[in-house]
This record gives structure tokens, sequence and C-alpha cells, in this order.
């Protein structure tokens, strides 16, 4: 008789396993073995691999999906014990250890995936409130920067951001009051479109003789709007600014700004 706890294998009118101990009534009698063959002697018999731990192996595989793991490991530890309990009978133990050893390495992702799951949208988060902050920073500096350029040149606004680029000695073509990268109309996730009003070709003479021996070469505009849309809504910002020569800053919560829209506050 073999012991279904221990696998042990006990004389065939045995009542208790003499190895632990466990009681014999009722369990299945030893494999047979080949004529010959020493009592004791491992099974040499017919062999199947064990369907669960072929199960395990494959949830293993797939351990990237949460219910998975956990399959591979409840599979794994059932291929386990089948296999130590039929003494020899049953084959798979590789498949088995190889589909707990994935099974967990999935479950240790978990923590990771819910930290993510958590974190990434918050950080998302964070960053579109960074960009919008940056861009009402970037329109206050363009409106001061333009009533600047008018006091300094008497050419009215800056006609264009360019103008107010910083290069070298301050112009009235480059006036160094903003920084090229503003000047560039891209920053921090924002485009800036600078429009002076009336609008003139960059081919308009000034129209004042103090502009023209500042040495300026472009019209400036008696007005001028700026208006800030995020690159990718949703990603790099979600709301949109607008502000003109008044300073007042106007917002739109999901599409491009104008002079109707809410002041911010």
């Amino acid at each position: 008789m073999i012991c279904s706890m221990c696998s042990a294998e006990n004389p065939m009118n045995g009542r208790f396993c003499l190895n632990c101990g466990a009681l014999l009534q009722g369990q299945r009698e030893a494999p047979p073995q080949p004529y010959g063959a020493a009592p004791g002697a491992p099974y040499v018999g017919p062999t199947e691999t064990s369907g669960k731990a072929i199960g395990s192996l494959i949830c293993g595989i797939l351990f990237f999906i949460f219910p998975s793991s956990i399959a591979a490991v409840i599979l794994g530890h059932l291929a386990l014990s089948d296999i130590r309990r039929a003494a020899g009978r049953l084959t798979g133990r590789g498949m088995a250890i190889s589909g707990l050893v994935l099974g967990y390495a999935g479950l240790s992702f978990i923590p990771i995936l819910i930290i993510a799951a958590i974190a990434i949208p918050n950080l998302l988060r964070a960053k579109v409130a960074a960009n919008e902050a940056s861009a009402v920073a970037s329109l206050r500096t363009i409106v001061t920067a333009s009533i600047a350029y008018d006091h300094d040149y008497s050419n009215g606004f800056a006609p264009n951001l360019e103008t107010l680029a910083e290069s070298g000695t301050a112009s009235c073509n480059h006036a160094a009051l903003i920084s090229s990268q503003l000047a560039s109309g891209f920053r921090n996730g924002y485009v800036f479109t600078y429009v002076a009003l009336p609008a003139n070709f960059d081919s308009s003479p000034p129209q004042s003789q103090h502009a023209i021996d500042a040495g300026c070469t472009a019209r400036g505009g008696t007005r001028f709007t700026v208006s800030a849309d995020p690159v990718t809504r949703g990603t790099t910002g979600q709301r949109s600014f607008f502000v003109d020569e008044s300073g007042v800053i106007r917002v739109s919560p999901n599409g491009p700004a104008n002079a109707d829209s809410e002041v911010l506050e």
C-alpha cells in the first residue's frame, strides 16, 4: 500500500504508514511493478504529464495579466502536490516550478502597477498645472515687454515677438526684453500667437521720426493681442489664455480664448 500523505510504500496488510503513521485504510494499492522489481523500487510504468503543471506554466507566461499570476501560483502548488503523491506516475515538476516562479514574479509587480496607476495621473495633472501657470506668466512678460518697447522706441507696440527677443545689444528691431525661447512662440507645452493691430506688413516703415532715428525698420501696432494655446490639449495643458494691451488675462477651459472669454481669477 502507498501512503497518500507521504507516498511511502507499506505492506499490503498494514493499517498505519510505517513512515508517517497515517491511517492506511481505504488507501489505493501500489501501482504494479515490472516482474522481478525489488520492493520500494521507483515506478517505471507509463507516465502522464500533469495538466495542472501545464496550466501553471501557461498562466505564468501570461503573468502580466493580473488573474493569470494568481492562477499560476495555485495550479503550480496543486501540480507539485499531485506529482509528489503520484509516486512517479505524473511528471511536469519543472513546468510547475517555472509556473510558480513566473506567477510570484507577476504578483510582485502588482504593487508597482497600483502605485503607477495612482502616481502617473497625478504627475500628468501636476505637469498640466505647471505649464498653465508658466503660460500665464509668459503672457504677463510679453505684455510688459511690449509696453516697454513702445515707451523706449515710440514705435507703438512691438510688431512681433521676434522684435522683443534678446540678441546682443538692445535695439528697436531686437529689444532684448524677452528670452529667445519665448520669442520663438513655444514654451513649456504652449504656443504663443502675437498679433500687432492694425496688422501691417514687416516692410511698412515706422510712423514716428523718433522710431526712425532709433533704427526701427518695421512699424509697430496701436494695439496687440496674444493667445496661448496648449500644443496638445489635455496633455501639455488644458486651458487656453488670451491677453491684449489692457493686461487683462482671459481664459477658456476647453478651447481657444478671446476677448469675450472669462477673466482669469
